[in-house]
């Protein structure tokens, strides 16, 4: 187990941590929830050993290991993606290299009855079979599968690393880290830059995962599938509950109705007994009495209730002003960044109040498509009208890390606020928690969430009849969600949202466009009906589904140059299909045989007495190798065939 016991923090005058304590358990999936600059990060990088505390110690258990994914990261320069994933494996690789320089050693050595060569065979065996739990053989496919569960595809794999954003960069680190499957997984925020379907292969993968997990996350369905425990940090202290989120929301509520009543009847008790001794103290028959009662008080371990951050920011948009019946037209929209199409011929229409939901991987263009509508960012081709007196408010997916570090937060509302709003800033600066001189704060020293809020503020400036947030709930803890949320359902402009987020999107919108190769298809309905409809435990199973292409109402037109997926299949001939069928099924016999080969070589060489015979070693170590080699070879016919076939 991992233990933390008195950590104690402070940063002038504010104490982060009063001598908190907990335990990790081998096996726990722990939820670590508060509000935005709780410390949630710190205790993660504490844990981790990034950052040292001022009292406290962090203990777990020799040999342990222990992977850490936080919020800053910087991948180095120079690899694809496949070698930087690889790079999790440099402890395979690392014994693959020994298991070659015993191979060399036995061919020269001929002191087979020493004691020094039987010590040599007894590492071999060891690490031969060690390397084959770990997975030696079978790296690069565990790192593909691993790749393509976070939602890269099989052309991103030879692409290098800078080439990609970084959230993009952030999937990679995540790959590296569960292919490490360290003993303590840590993970900061890991759903902030994952599409639904990456979360969900995410969350699936976490559940059955064997080691202990300790997850930062604003995403309560994340929370719930994932964690069987929750560590709640509020205003110094830490609070330990035996369940996921949902569960812990209730049972927090039940502890402090709790707490309050047994405060409440010794707050009672104690004054009957003070007025009690007040009276008896008149009397100079009962002032022993009352002096000895009063002893007895003086003992009572008083009951204090703790000091609970019920702040909230008040959020409010303004008054969409009026406008014409469409809100904007889009027709043939094409979008392409040099060889690379996002978007191929599409077309949309929004009325006025309608509320529309974008969803679908990461880079299938749900946001190149919401800046070119309003006008952010050029289309390739295409044309893009809004509607008569339409004014646009749109909150970027990037817009809290783009506010500048150098200004403080009143400068940062000064310089995008209207005159006639200039004397209200300070109060609309409060209603998003910044009070007092909070406003002369550098944004530089905000965290993750109170930018977002800052940039929430900074929108909420001007009335618009168009509102498109992209990604709005990335860094905001659940209280702002659940704030934010509510007031998008009180706007009474339209609505366009990006997000990831399902409990944010469930009611929040009545159509639900999914972006799919490079066109848009469109579900009439929020998130939870999209989700059932298109049975999304697989994103990449139903794209590849030809039936499931008839079952959409696509809302633009099929006049783009490239087929959907359906007609791709369908191009094959019947015989080039029967011939890619029987190369699938012949290579996946192949596999299994050659799997069972292996797995008998390594049971062969297992055995002490099979190292007596060095020609008969040399011999099974050849084979071994051709065997592996095999394999290799016949994996990648298997995988070039079943991607033929799929389009």
């Amino acid at each position: 187990m991992l233990s933390a016991t008195g950590i104690y923090q402070q940063y002038g005058d504010r104490v982060l941590f009063n001598h908190i304590s907990f335990v990790i358990m081998a096996r726990d999936k722990v939820g670590l929830v508060g509000r935005n600059g709780a410390g949630k990060s710190t205790i993660l990088k504490i844990i981790a050993g990034d950052q040292g505390c001022d009292e406290g110690t962090v203990v777990r258990p020799t040999g342990s290991t222990l992977g850490f994914l936080h919020q800053e990261m910087d991948l180095p320069t120079g690899r694809t993606v496949m070698e930087e994933t690889l790079t999790a494996f440099a402890h395979i690789l690392a014994m693959e290299d020994r298991l070659e320089e015993l191979n060399k050693e036995m061919e020269t050595r001929t002191d087979y009855t020493s004691d020094s060569y039987a010590s040599m065979l007894e590492e071999f065996t060891s690490l031969t079979e060690r390397f084959a739990i770990v997975g030696g053989i079978t790296m690069e496919a565990e790192a593909e599968k691993f790749l393509k569960g976070l939602g890269f595809e099989q052309k991103d794999f030879n692409r290098q690393t800078t080439e990609f954003s970084g959230g993009w960069q952030m999937r990679i680190e995540l790959a590296k880290m569960l292919l490490m499957r360290p003993d303590y997984l840590l993970l900061d925020e890991p759903t902030n830059h994952l599409d639904i379907e990456s979360i969900i292969w995410l969350e699936n993968w976490l559940s059955s995962y064997s080691g202990a997990v300790v997850t930062i996350s604003h995403d309560k369905q994340f929370l719930d599938n994932v964690t069987n425990r929750t560590l709640e940090v509020e205003l110094g202290k830490i609070y330990d509950y035996k369940a996921n989120y949902s569960k812990y929301v209730e049972l927090q509520a039940e502890r402090r109705e709790k707490a309050e009543a047994a405060y409440e009847n010794q707050q009672k008790v104690i004054a009957e007994k003070e007025r009690t001794i007040t009276r008896f103290m008149a009397k100079a028959t009962k002032t022993k009495m009352a002096q000895s009662m009063q002893k007895q008080l003086d003992k009572v371990e008083r009951i204090e209730l703790d000091v609970t951050n019920n702040a909230v920011m008040n959020l409010r948009f303004p008054k969409a002003p009026r406008s014409g019946a469409i809100t904007l037209t889009a027709r043939n929209i094409t979008k392409s960044y040099g060889d690379l199409n996002v978007l191929r011929g599409v077309d949309l229409k929004i009325d006025k109040g309608d509320r529309v939901s974008f969803v679908g991987q990461n880079g299938q263009g749900k946001t190149t498509l919401a800046k070119i509508l309003i006008d952010e960012i050029p289309a390739t081709s295409g044309e893009v009208e809004l509607g008569h007196n339409v004014t646009v408010g749109y909150y970027a997916q990037n817009q809290a890390e783009e506010l500048n570090g150098k200004m403080t937060l009143l400068e940062t509302m000064e310089e995008v606020s209207p005159p006639e709003m200039r004397t209200k800033l300070r109060a609309m600066l409060g209603s998003f928690l910044f009070s007092g001189e909070d406003v002369d704060k550098k944004v530089s020293v905000l965290s993750g969430g109170e930018r977002a809020r800052l940039a929430l503020a900074c929108m909420l400036l001007r009335p618009f009849s168009l509102l498109v947030l992209d990604e709005p709930t990335n860094h905001l803890d659940m209280a702002s969600k659940d704030m934010l949320k509510q007031a998008v359902l009180n706007y009474d402009g339209t609505l366009i949202v990006v997000s990831h987020d399902r409990e944010f999107l469930a009611g929040l919108t009545e159509r639900t466009i999914e972006f799919r190769d490079h066109k848009l298809h469109e579900h009439l309905g929020d998130i939870n009906f999209y989700l059932e409809k298109r049975k999304i435990d697989n994103m990449r199973a139903v794209e590849l589904e030809k039936s499931k292409a008839d079952d959409d109402v696509p809302a633009a037109k099929s006049n783009g140059s490239a087929p959907p997926v359906s007609q791709k299949v369908s191009n094959l001939s019947h015989e080039e299909k029967r011939r890619l069928e029987k190369d699938i099924g012949n290579a996946e016999r192949k596999i299994e045989r050659l799997e069972k080969d292996i797995e008998k070589i390594h049971l062969k060489m297992s055995d002490p007495n099979f190292y007596n015979d060095p020609a008969k070693v040399d011999k099974t170590t050849a084979e071994l190798k051709s065997k592996q080699a095999e394999l290799a070879e016949v994996m990648e016919t298997w995988e070039e065939a079943s991607e033929a076939l799929e389009g």
